[in-house]
């Protein structure tokens, strides 16, 4: 007769799971918890990189020299970021609101990325000067044997004449007055048929600033009633914060990306 207690197996008695799986599933969920973390910081970073949509929060003062002059700037004022880098350049752009003549700011994102807003955006380009006039200078000059003899009258005392067929500026229209100081005022721009249409820098004018500089600025033609606030500020904004450069740096410059526009 068989004992009732029979021999015990091999592996009666061994355990479900085994040290080495324990292991390997520990750092298993070690190692997803580290990659977790890390995409979750990464997705928050590239998340704020996008929400900034090349713009910059930086308010950092950089010195930029362009021919002549020095530019002390502030980081979150200039427009492309190829161009946010103290030293020698051809050439600068800045974005600026209006009234407040201040550099992008996450608070006031849609004034910057929203184009149904009111316009509220005053472009700039800022380079050396390669004309000895500036658009107040060309009106007797140039632009007087290209516009047609009529004149309208325009916003706030400015004098509206439209170039003719042909000249080189079609659809654009110069506005112009006398002011009190003795100067003359000029801007051209391609005025919409509704004021709806008008864009962020539909008129344009450019100006002699500091030791040698030109400043291009552009902004909506809807703002035309504040053609000589607007003037001003932009003269003060870029005269205020030039000074002449150093001249072992005023003759080197970095090419940098810039933006098309007309004489």
């Amino acid at each position: 007769m068989q004992s009732e207690t029979a021999e015990t197996g091999p592996h009666e008695h061994a355990p479900l799971i085994s040290m080495g799986f324990l292991v390997i599933a520990t750092c298993l969920v070690f190692f997803l918890a580290i990659a977790s973390t890390a995409i979750s910081y990464a997705g928050r970073i590239y998340g704020e990189q996008l929400s900034l949509a090349g713009h910059s929060e930086s308010r950092e003062i950089l010195a930029i020299t362009i021919g002549r002059d020095q530019l002390s700037l502030p980081t979150n004022a200039i427009r492309f970021e190829q161009q946010r880098v103290s030293g020698p350049a051809e050439q600068v752009d800045l974005y600026l609101l209006w009234p407040e003549m201040t550099g992008y700011d996450k608070s006031l994102r849609r004034r910057f990325d929203d184009l149904s807003q009111e316009p509220s955006l005053i472009f700039l380009q800022i380079s050396q000067s390669t004309m000895s006039r500036d658009m107040s200078g060309r009106v007797s000059a140039i632009y007087a044997h290209l516009l047609e003899p009529q004149s309208d009258p325009g916003p706030s005392g400015l004098t509206l004449r439209r170039f003719k067929p042909g000249a080189g500026f079609d659809g654009e229209a110069l506005l112009t007055a006398s002011r009190i100081a003795g100067d003359a005022y000029a801007v051209r721009c391609l005025l919409p048929v509704k004021a709806s249409q008008a864009t962020d820098g539909d008129c344009q004018r450019d100006i002699h600033v500091g030791e040698d500089l030109t400043v291009l600025y552009r902004f909506s033609s809807r703002r035309l009633g504040d053609w000589a606030k607007i003037d001003e500020a932009v003269r003060n904004y870029v005269g205020t914060r030039a000074t002449p450069a150093p001249s072992e740096t005023s003759h080197k410059m970095r090419p940098i990306p810039s933006t098309k526009s007309s004489s």
